[in-house]
């Protein structure tokens, strides 16, 4: 599965549920919140920014963004809510491609640093990150917690969420630290449709590694966009990193 060919023309078409699952104002409205606030008076710049599920509500905060990202259908989804003048996006991969001007913000949501699937490509992202914001800027990832606790010996598979139209789940590869995300959906007729996206897991530790590499301090780590605690129990999080200010 390459990324190039995963983000088709099919999945664009599919990926926006307005009100529903990601869009949901209760994950979407926290989110935006936050960035926004994190942003100040500066830009932001999205890293995999999609069809702009993120973007376009920030951009009507009164925060200019740009983006980057790999799939071309997209973008095209994108531009059915936002012109070029309004949200200016480059093609290419997060990990190596140079947007211009520079930013008070980089953001990464929805777990999407994952789908870069070796260690030195996410280690090339933080420092992608880094080159493009000024200092004092900040770094947000939203990234899922493995959960490997949850698999009993000669287990290889979670399932996370089991609906009357949907069935997820992940299949583990420990060895290499790779997760394949399974989407089961099911149509009125009771037909399913499969589609699955790769994944390289990457554990809260690693990741405050990744960011020392390229320079970066941790600034706050969260369960939430709101500010919820980060514990033992938590699912996900929200790691705030600073390039530290000149002195």
């Amino acid at each position: 599965m390459r990324l190039e060919t995963l983000w088709d023309a099919d999945v664009a078409q599919r990926y926006d549920t307005p009100g529903t699952g990601m869009f949901a104002p209760g994950t979407l409205v926290p989110t935006v919140d936050r960035l926004a606030h994190l942003a100040g008076d500066g830009a932001a710049l999205e890293f995999a920014i999609g069809t702009g599920r993120v973007a376009v509500p920030l951009a009507e905060r009164g925060v200019p963004v740009t983006g980057i990202e790999l799939s071309e259908p997209m973008v095209e989804r994108l531009r059915t809510k936002a012109d070029e003048a309004t949200i200016p996006v480059i093609i290419g991969d997060m990990a190596t491609t140079v947007a211009p001007g520079t930013y008070s913000l980089v953001y990464l949501v929805y777990n999407t640093i994952s789908n870069l699937l070796t260690q030195a490509e996410q280690v090339e992202c933080f420092r992608n990150a880094a080159r493009h914001l000024t200092p004092g800027g900040r770094f947000v990832i939203e990234l899922w917690v493995p959960e490997l606790r949850r698999l009993p010996p000669g287990q290889t598979a979670t399932v996370w969420r089991t609906d009357s139209d949907y069935i997820g789940l992940d299949t583990y590869d420990v060895l290499r630290q790779h997760a394949v995300s399974h989407h089961i959906r099911f149509d009125e007729t009771e037909q399913a449709r499969l589609s699955r996206s790769p994944h390289r897991y990457i554990w809260p530790a690693e990741l405050d590694l990744m960011a020392q590499l390229a320079g970066f301090e941790l600034e706050s780590r969260h369960g939430d966009w709101s500010g919820g605690d980060f514990t033992a129990e938590s699912h996900d999080h929200v790691s705030v990193y600073r390039v530290p200010p000149m002195s």
